[in-house]
């Protein structure tokens, strides 16, 4: 998500192993041509992975990778943003296909992303 705008930015995979993580950054990079940009994250093993590591030499100077406290999803917004989707897109819905999933997903990330502000004020702590 990002922090100023609201905009919530994700791509769909069937794994999400190094290889994915690596092409999502090279997608952030494209969305966000100019400017340094911060990504907090948690230490998932990917996120750490030898394989992302000469890419991560190679845009230091544009992106540039924080670690949240280990055992500390409470400081995730990403976890917010999963419990928010489960709560308006999974739960209680008995869906006949992992396609229909997949499309309801999809729709809830362009409807937030039509009221960035809200997003915002629902994921963000506010000072």
């Amino acid at each position: 998500m990002n922090y100023e705008t609201g905009e919530v930015f994700c791509i769909e995979e069937e794994r999400y192993d190094a290889e994915t993580f690596l092409r999502f950054l090279q997608l952030v990079l494209e969305r966000y041509p100019t400017g340094k940009i911060v990504m907090i994250l948690d230490n998932a093993r990917i996120h750490h992975a030898k394989l992302i590591q000469p890419f991560l030499k190679e845009h230091e100077d544009r992106l540039e990778l924080v670690f949240l406290p280990p055992y500390s999803p409470q400081l995730n917004l990403i976890e917010g943003l999963w419990k928010w989707l489960k709560s308006d897109v999974i739960y209680n819905v008995l869906y006949s296909s992992v396609q229909e999933i997949r499309k309801n997903v999809q729709a809830f990330i362009q409807r937030i992303n039509q009221k960035p502000e809200q997003t915002i004020d629902r994921l963000c702590v506010q000072l």
